[in-house]
């Protein structure tokens, strides 16, 4: 991952209280992580960085489309995805950020890089099992949906035929459970 001026705040020639900045992220941003797993994305990053006199605090939030495979049909759709995070930021003897809310900069810096923490928000917020909108309201026609329905209609129709051929006997002692 190489470092882009891009994504540098420089914290320290702003004045105390709230401060604003907006970011439009796509998929170069994704290939500079050497991350592949979206065809495209659109995605709108808003980051408001409170300056206080011993600390930062920024509260990230974005909201956009990453394009990804369907896991059931394989088909590409636009998958909406939102999310946030908070950030404290202090200052210490020496870097240090094992804590994910909490991040501990030099006392001499001046500049604070948030592409990493912006692209772990957004990773983190697209879900494990993405399934097409299409499938879920029945609105998709794909060869691949059109060979799995022909498939479970075979199974339905052997699923009745077993019913037909059950032993009367059956009945009556099914009798017995619903006659208490």
């Amino acid at each position: 991952m190489k470092v882009t001026n891009e994504f540098l705040i420089p914290f320290i020639g702003l004045k105390l209280g709230k401060h604003q900045f907006d970011f439009q992220i796509n998929k170069k941003f994704f290939d500079s992580f050497e991350y592949h797993e979206y065809e495209n994305c659109d995605i709108n990053v808003n980051v408001v960085l409170e300056k206080k006199s011993t600390m930062l605090e920024l509260a990230l939030k974005h909201k956009g489309t990453v394009n990804v495979p369907c896991d059931l049909t394989n088909e590409m759709f636009d998958l909406p995805i939102k999310g946030k995070i908070k950030l404290v930021v202090q200052f210490g003897e020496e870097f240090n950020n094992d804590n994910e809310e909490l991040l501990i900069l030099p006392h001499g810096e001046h500049q604070l890089d948030i592409s990493q923490y912006i692209y772990e928000m957004i990773v983190l917020s697209v879900p494990l099992k993405r399934i097409h909108p299409g499938i879920k309201d029945g609105t998709l026609q794909t060869e691949t949906l059109e060979k799995l329905t022909k498939l479970s209609i075979k199974e339905q129709k052997k699923e009745s035929k077993k019913e037909e051929n059950i032993d009367p006997r059956w009945d009556k002692l099914k009798q017995l459970l619903t006659d208490k």
